[in-house]
């Protein structure tokens, strides 16, 4: 049994920002399970770490937040939309800016989550 659970644990772990968002929705809709804590899974491991490695090609990134500009109900809608966090925390993020909306996602992830925060007005960095 503990074993499994260790398995599990480790294949969270590795979700990928989409996949979390897919999880979060399976969850809800198919066993009324609302997970607020969605995000947390994503962002969890990504206390320390940072080792000597990051001149080497990153496979991870995390997606700063700098500014949220002029549009900043917009921007939040778009943290909520990325993050699936509720309204308040999306907002908190925003007015707490700079701050990291995701870790340790895919350049993939990375890339489509700054797409959609400078559409919405936002200035973003990639780290």
């Amino acid at each position: 049994m503990a074993k499994d659970l260790k398995k599990l644990a480790d294949e969270l772990v590795g979700l990928s920002v989409l996949e979390v968002n897919e999880l979060k929705n399976i969850l809800k809709d198919e066993h009324g399970i609302e997970p607020a804590a969605a995000a947390a899974v994503v962002a969890g491991p990504a206390a320390g770490g940072e080792g000597g490695d990051t001149e080497d090609a990153k496979s991870e990134f995390d997606v700063i937040l700098k500014d949220a500009g002029s549009q900043k109900v917009a921007v939040i809608k778009a943290v909520k939309e990325i993050t699936s966090l509720g309204l308040g925390e999306a907002k908190a993020i925003v007015d707490g800016a700079p701050k990291p909306v995701i870790e340790k996602a895919s350049k993939e992830d990375a890339d489509k989550a700054k797409a959609s925060l400078e559409e919405a007005g936002a200035t973003v960095e990639l780290a």
